[in-house]
């Protein structure tokens, strides 16, 4: 096993523990919809409970959404992780992972049933919708393939894509030639 799986497998399982972990305790210490100011009016505590997507949208299609997060979980692990050579892949992954588990977990376990669970949620910035960790992770996995895609222009495997950057040239010497121009 290549250190990226394991790097991958260890932050997909401690994202999972500590989304799983605070929704047992959000549910066992907070009363719902009652908020709790933690950083006075940044950050608030407040359980809900999901039936939806984000935004709490279309809680028709919850079952919808509990195969979509089987699926791109399947994909994730039996297409994508196998080939991860790239630390900041794995963490990527591993962090959409645990985030897409998460959410699972209680669309599987949770009322009013499997398939249609509501997902547990409890942090509440202003002008935000309330959000859990597994939110946390699916956010901060997005913003860091964005990253590695784009701004690094690095794949899973470590390959970089693009044309490679010219070196510096000092002041005054003449551009130098494109080979791939005519």
């Amino acid at each position: 096993m290549t250190r990226s799986r394991v790097v991958f497998g260890a932050v997909a399982a401690v994202g999972l523990l500590l989304d799983v972990s605070t929704k047992i305790w959000a549910v066992a210490a907070l009363e719902p919809l009652v908020p709790v100011q933690v950083l006075g009016p940044v950050l608030a505590l407040r359980l809900i409970r999901n039936p939806g997507a984000a935004f709490s949208s279309g809680e028709r299609f919850t079952y919808v959404f509990s195969v979509a997060a089987i699926a791109v979980l399947l994909f994730v692990w039996l297409r994508l992780a196998p080939r991860l050579r790239h630390s900041g892949w794995a963490v990527a992954l591993g962090l959409l992972s645990a985030g897409v588990s998460g959410n699972l977990v209680d669309r599987l376990f949770r009322s009013p049933g499997v398939l249609r669970g509501h997902v547990v949620d409890f942090l509440e910035l202003p002008h935000w919708p309330i959000f859990n960790v597994a939110d946390i992770c699916i956010t901060s996995a997005a913003i860091l393939i964005m990253y590695l895609s784009v701004v690094r222009n690095v794949g899973m495997a470590g390959e970089h894509y693009g044309r490679p950057v010219a070196a510096a040239q000092p002041a005054g010497s003449p551009e130098p030639r494109d080979p791939g121009a005519s």
